[in-house]
């Protein structure tokens, strides 16, 4: 058992959420009862997760994607509605974490995605807006840009959408997970043969094609649910917590 307060200051301290400009409130953004005993995390709080969440007793909810996004119309009405009137009917705590999830070098979804798919971390992007989020390394061996493609589905689950850049074999490789698509030409610039992230854009297809770059787009689901698994089995150690990691399915 832990208290929220301390769950929310221990969590907020070590993925360090200062050094992010996001596009949404880091941290607890729905308070619930005051105790936390089981902790449930998934990828995005949708009305599914927050269910099963309540069916498994949960007192807080952990995801990568929450609430409150900049831009997003601020009226509570609808789905939005429903969502966090469920939460506040059952007094469960809602703690989210976007970029310093995808960052954090051991329990981020971009370090996590490399273990899950064998690649080997060489740096971290540290410039410009891909910044502490575009890793890049190294396969174990050279590989077809197929027969990685083959890899990765084997290994997360999913059809990636493969772009083929040119016919060498792939030995070094750039990636983000999520909606990072649009980081192709700083991986480019890195000199590495493949990047890749969770979706693609019309865009991303001509790039690769005319700068020589294999691209693949491997789900932004698929890339990102190993972070916030992660990242609650930890909190379950640290705090001797109940834990669940709940997929709810997403294709895309």
């Amino acid at each position: 058992m832990v208290g929220i307060d301390e769950l929310v200051t221990y969590t907020n301290s070590l993925l360090d959420i200062e050094r992010f400009d996001d596009y949404s409130p880091n941290g607890l953004q729905i308070e619930g009862r005051g105790q936390v005993v089981t902790l449930v995390s998934g990828v995005t709080a949708n009305q599914k997760l927050i269910d099963a969440a309540i069916a498994a007793d949960a007192d807080a909810i952990l995801v990568h994607h929450g609430y409150f996004w900049r831009g997003e119309n601020p009226v509570l009405t609808g789905m939005r509605r429903r969502r966090i009137k469920t939460l506040l009917e059952n007094d469960i705590n809602l703690l989210a974490y976007h970029l310093p999830l995808d960052a954090h070098p051991q329990f981020g979804n971009n370090a996590a995605l490399a273990r899950e798919l064998d690649f080997r971390i060489d740096g971290v992007m540290d410039e410009g807006p891909a910044k502490d989020i575009l890793y890049y390394g190294r396969l174990q061996e050279s590989l077809s840009a197929q027969e990685l493609v083959q890899q990765v589905a084997e290994r997360l689950g999913s059809q990636p959408l493969l772009i083929e850049g040119s016919d060498r074999e792939i030995e070094s490789i750039a990636w983000c997970s999520g909606a990072a698509q649009g980081f192709i030409e700083e991986a480019v610039a890195l000199g590495v043969d493949a990047y890749l992230s969770g979706e693609i854009s019309e865009q991303t297809t001509h790039i690769a094609r005319e700068m020589g770059i294999h691209f693949i787009a491997a789900g932004h689901h698929a890339t990102e649910r190993y972070g916030s698994a992660e990242l609650g089995e930890h909190l379950a150690e640290q705090f001797d917590l109940e834990f669940q990691f709940i997929d709810i399915d997403n294709p895309v």
